[in-house]
């Protein structure tokens, strides 16, 4: 009988200073919408740079000494309840199970908030072996196709497959995954809020074949900036991001552009020239990103210390809110486009 090595169990560990950041974050999340989401909005990433006091100064100044105070003066056993009402576990960045890949952004999240086999964790240590796939809410049929394929066939090559479990790519890629291996989710709420809701069964199945992480605490909902937040966490872990299908503008490309920035290797489905969501892709072909047509071109790519992808341009406040409006937007996912995803995908859910 052949006996299948299992995993040493592992236990994560999350020191209280970067538990209460999580809560502070958590907190701050009704102020970090109005400073980082509007006409003179502040990047989210260079917010998060920031420390505590400074963060809070910044974005909350009428009610800082209170919120600091009340973050700081949560016991350490409550912060331990707090993680076990959410069935979730922490890992900060005081354990050497942390993703070193995230300490390379000046952003890097204190805390990692998760559910699933924490074990897993160990598969991000090593950023060459995770490729995140992101892409188009409202992906075409090529599209989810595609991003399934990828997602099963990385798999089955023992990669982790990361994405953020949206509707459309994101959710084909966690699936495709799941059909041969794992699959981390990145939430831009906390691990034990589904979201989009309609993927409940998803999150399921994610927990129990891989892992999905927040740095937001068990309990905090889904906030704009938090979107933008999460994606920076997705293009710091992975060794390589591939972007399947994407309009300009878009989410999945400032998360290509955060991934360029950090010497990540970049990489693009190609489309029709008459496609809108083909136009994000093809533009990165042109500007020198990988071509990606199937999983051998993401296993055939070494990773570079440098990105060919051009720098960005410097954003103006307006352009920054328009930004993150799009993101936003693309989870508001048309009636049309929700019931093309049930009778292509419904069913096969409702069976696993």
């Amino acid at each position: 009988m052949k006996i299948t090595p299992t995993r040493p169990a592992l236990k994560p560990f999350a020191c209280p200073e970067c538990l209460r950041r999580g809560h502070l974050l958590s907190q701050l999340a009704p102020y970090l919408e109005k400073v980082a989401i509007g006409r003179s909005g502040v990047p989210v990433h260079d917010l998060l740079c920031l420390d505590n006091e400074d963060l809070v100064r910044s974005v909350a100044p009428d009610v800082a000494e209170r919120v600091l105070g009340e973050v700081g003066a949560i016991a350490e056993g409550e912060l331990t309840n707090r993680l076990e009402l959410g069935g979730c576990w922490a890992c900060c960045r005081h354990d050497p199970l942390y993703p070193e890949s995230l300490w390379e952004a000046a952003d890097a999240p204190w805390c990692l908030y998760g559910r699933g086999d924490p074990a897993l964790l160990v598969d991000l240590a090593e950023k060459s072996g995770v490729v995140t796939i992101v892409g188009a809410r409202r992906a075409s049929s090529y599209g989810r196709d595609v991003a399934r394929s990828l997602g099963r066939d990385l798999a089955a090559a023992g990669i982790t497959v990361l994405s953020g479990m949206a509707f459309g790519v994101d959710a084909c890629a966690h699936r495709g995954a799941l059909d041969a291996g794992r699959t981390v989710a990145v939430l831009g709420c906390g691990a034990d809020i589904t979201y989009p809701a309609a993927h409940r069964s998803l999150w399921r199945r994610v927990q129990e074949n891989g892992i999905v992480l927040s740095e937001l605490p068990p309990g905090t909902g889904a906030w704009r900036w938090s979107f933008p937040a999460r994606n920076r966490i997705m293009a710091a872990i992975a060794g390589m991001t591939v972007v399947v299908e994407a309009v300009e503008r878009s989410g999945s490309l400032l998360t290509a552009q955060i991934a360029a920035n950090l010497g990540r290797e970049v990489g693009a489905v190609p489309g029709p020239v008459s496609s809108r969501t083909s136009a994000g892709p093809n533009d990165l072909l042109a500007d020198g990103a990988s071509l990606i047509r199937n999983a051998d071109d993401v296993l055939g790519v070494p990773l570079r210390c440098e990105s060919v992808i051009r720098a960005p341009q410097p954003s103006d406040p307006l352009q920054l809110s328009r930004d993150a409006q799009v993101i936003i937007g693309e989870d508001r996912v048309p009636t049309d486009v929700l019931r093309d995803l049930v009778s292509t995908y419904g069913n096969r859910e409702a069976n696993q």
